[in-house]
């Protein structure tokens, strides 16, 4: 197939997926935004001025008990951990999470450990989920996994926490923070087993896969044994919407969870690419509502942009901007080859905050490649929901896919 005749068809392929998502969220309204978020509690370690580090990628660099208020259910132990991995920029940096052990006596090996990676917080630092309490559905969700006789190691992502900006959706990066969490986990002289898998939810079901295709390369030169990965809500091809962003974008009132995170999206974006000048293409509107984006967490935010017009954020198209496509997918696309694990794709479509033709597209995607991807779809799940619905499911995937 000629070069040409391929940017035809991707052309067609992200006009036709904006379609049916537009048309799909014409239909539907925004799910109501969560309660505001509390003040965070750093357990003893407030690292938000600790900066890059001469030490390597996934080395333990501190660990402190978790406060108490900040544990899930049917944990025996919980630890906030520092540990260096990678920046958008390159640099060696830092990134803090969580560590929860399960009650009992760990097996002989220890622990199998899941991976967590959490969905949209925000991405400031008093966002950072290993300061914050668990929602509900997250502290059922990460509860079930512990009775499993799971280990739990949650990666915050490097910046959310920790000096510089939250890199939100870059797949690169959130690898390398998964990855190097579960090393630095590792070091903590704790009945940890080297069997993991990956388990994430929206923004973390990206960087999920992202890790998921990575995660072996990653952990070479480890007794790691990755095995595979469990994603629901994943954001995929979203980077084909947002290259049509621009003042001619769908006149349609889109949830303001979309829209919420679509300005995270271009305050990352405009972050680790200043090469490409992005706020170039914004309204002065447009760049007020990213300044407020790069503090402000979701609740806050998602309440902020409901029944706001993204189209306001533009002044002129970013497909404007030489380069940019190719840009956005190197930033924040979601791979559909390259895995060498089996893959758990779950999906609710009543979801309006990542509409179904995003996984549904990409497990096509990945089908048409001959990965390991199984489907479960949940006719009447939405976002939200998906998370607890997927557990009959992908409970005895992971117990089979960890023997």
């Amino acid at each position: 197939m000629s070069s040409r005749r391929r940017r035809r068809i991707l052309s067609a392929a992200a006009c036709s997926l904006a379609l049916v998502m537009a048309t799909s969220l014409a239909q539907t309204t925004a799910v109501a935004a969560p309660s505001s978020t509390a003040a965070p509690n750093w357990s003893g370690m407030d690292v938000r001025d600790t900066g890059t580090t001469t030490a390597r990628a996934g080395t333990l660099i501190r660990q402190v008990p978790l406060a108490p208020g900040l544990s899930v259910p049917g944990s025996a132990r919980a630890y906030r951990i520092l540990y260096a991995t990678p920046d958008q920029h390159g640099r060696t940096a830092t990134s803090t999470g969580a560590v929860f052990l399960p009650h009992g006596t760990p097996p002989a090996g220890g622990w199998p450990v899941i991976a967590w990676a959490h969905g949209t917080t925000g991405l400031g630092d008093d966002c950072t989920p290993s300061a914050l309490p668990r929602s509900d559905r997250d502290a059922t969700y990460l509860a079930h996994w512990l009775r499993q006789g799971y280990a739990i190691v949650a990666t915050d992502y490097v910046g959310l926490g920790t000096p510089g900006l939250l890199s939100y959706l870059n797949g690169e990066v959130a690898a390398h923070s998964i990855v190097d969490s579960v090393k630095a986990a590792h070091q903590m002289d704790l009945p940890l087993a080297p069997r993991w898998a990956i388990v994430g939810q929206s923004q973390g079901a990206g960087a999920a896969l992202n890790g998921a295709q990575r995660a072996t390369r990653l952990s070479r030169g480890t007794d790691l044994d990755y095995r595979g990965v469990v994603a629901t809500g994943t954001p995929a091809n979203i980077e084909q919407i947002i290259a049509l962003g621009g003042p001619d974008f769908p006149p349609v009132r889109l949830p303001a969870g979309l829209t919420t995170y679509a300005l995270y999206i271009l305050a990352g974006v405009i972050d680790a690419r200043p090469d490409l000048h992005v706020s170039s293409v914004l309204t002065p509107l447009g760049k007020d509502y990213v300044a407020r984006a790069r503090e402000v967490c979701y609740p806050e935010m998602h309440e902020f942009m409901d029944g706001r017009d993204l189209r306001t954020v533009f002044r002129a198209p970013l497909s404007s901007i030489p380069g940019i496509r190719q840009a956005l997918t190197e930033y924040m696309g979601t791979p559909y080859t390259g895995y060498d694990r089996p893959i758990f794709l779950g999906q609710g479509l009543r979801d309006t905050d990542v509409p179904a033709p995003s996984a549904l597209s990409l497990y096509a995607q990945m089908r048409a490649n001959n990965q390991p991807v199984d489907l479960h779809v949940y006719p009447d799940q939405d976002h939200s929901g998906t998370v607890i619905a997927s557990m009959p499911d992908s409970t005895p995937f992971l117990a089979r896919i960890m023997r």
